[in-house]
C-alpha cells in the first residue's frame, strides 16, 4: 500500500519545475513555487517568472538590512502600520512579486492591501522598497510599471552599484520622483513622519539616518497620523 508521503512525493514530481523565463498564470506560478521549497525567491512579473540569483553582501544584503532597520523603527512607533521582509504579494493576475520590503497600513484602518486566509499579501501595499544591483534591473522597468498600475503609492529603488536611490510617489496615476528638501531630507507623502536623510543612507551613516527619522517621529504630522490610526481601532 502506498503511503501518503510517497503519494505527495509522486505528485510533486509530476509538477514541472519553476524556471526563469517561464510564462505562467499566477495560479500555475504558485503551484510550481509551492512544490519547490528549496527556492527561496521567485517572482511573477507581467506573466514572466524571475528566479533570484545568490545575493552578495555589499550590493544587496547590507543596503537591504539598512532599509529594514530604518523602516522597523518607524513601524514600532506607528500603531496600525506593518512591515514585511521578502513577503509574497498577490498584486494582480499577472504579477506576484516578492519585494525586499513592504510597509502597509492595516486593512482595518483603511489600508489598501489585505492578508489572505493563507497568509499572503493581496493587493497593493502602500510602500514597496527594492534593492536593485543597477539601473538595468527589472525593478525599474516591468516591475515598476506593475506597481504603478496596481496603485502602490510609494516605491523606493536603491541601485546599489551606482549607490543611487529613487523614491517615487504615485500622483495622477504616474510615478513622480520625490526630491529632498534643502536639508537633504525626503519626507513620505503616505506615511507622515517617515523622513529620510538620503545621503546618510547612501553612505551608511545609520546613526544620522535614525536621528532624522526621530525628528519625523516627533513631528506634529506623525502625532496626527497616529491619532488618526488609533481612532479607528
Amino acid at each position: 500500500m502506498t503511503s501518503s508521503i510517497e503519494q505527495n512525493l509522486d505528485k510533486s514530481a509530476r509538477i514541472p519545475p519553476l524556471e526563469s523565463g517561464d510564462r505562467l498564470s499566477r495560479h500555475e506560478f504558485e503551484r510550481r513555487y509551492t512544490a519547490m521549497p528549496h527556492i527561496k525567491k521567485a517572482e511573477l512579473i507581467e506573466g514572466v517568472v524571475y528566479l533570484a540569483s545568490p545575493l552578495r553582501f555589499n550590493s544587496h544584503g547590507k543596503p537591504h538590512a539598512n532599509l529594514i532597520g530604518w523602516l522597523w523603527i518607524y513601524k514600532v512607533s506607528t500603531p496600525g502600520v506593518e512591515l514585511g521582509d521578502n513577503s509574497t504579494v498577490r498584486l494582480d493576475l499577472d504579477n506576484e512579486p516578492q519585494p525586499d520590503v513592504v510597509l502597509l497600513i492595516d486593512e482595518r484602518l483603511g489600508g489598501q492591501a489585505r492578508i489572505s486566509s493563507d497568509d499572503y499579501i493581496e493587493g497593493a501595499p502602500e510602500l514597496v522598497a527594492e534593492v536593485a544591483a543597477s539601473s538595468a534591473a527589472n525593478d525599474l522597468y516591468d516591475k515598476k510599471r506593475a506597481y504603478r498600475r496596481n496603485g502602490v503609492k510609494e516605491y523606493i529603488v536603491w541601485q546599489s552599484l551606482e549607490n543611487k536611490l529613487d523614491w517615487f510617489s504615485l500622483q495622477n496615476e504616474e510615478y513622480v520622483s520625490l526630491e529632498p528638501g534643502t536639508d537633504g531630507v525626503i519626507k513620505s507623502r503616505v506615511f507622515p513622519g517617515l523622513w529620510l536623510d538620503i545621503q546618510a543612507l547612501r553612505t551608511g551613516e545609520m546613526t544620522q539616518v535614525l536621528a532624522v527619522l526621530q525628528q519625523g517621529l516627533h513631528s506634529q504630522e506623525h502625532a496626527d497620523f497616529v491619532q488618526q490610526l488609533t481612532r479607528n481601532f
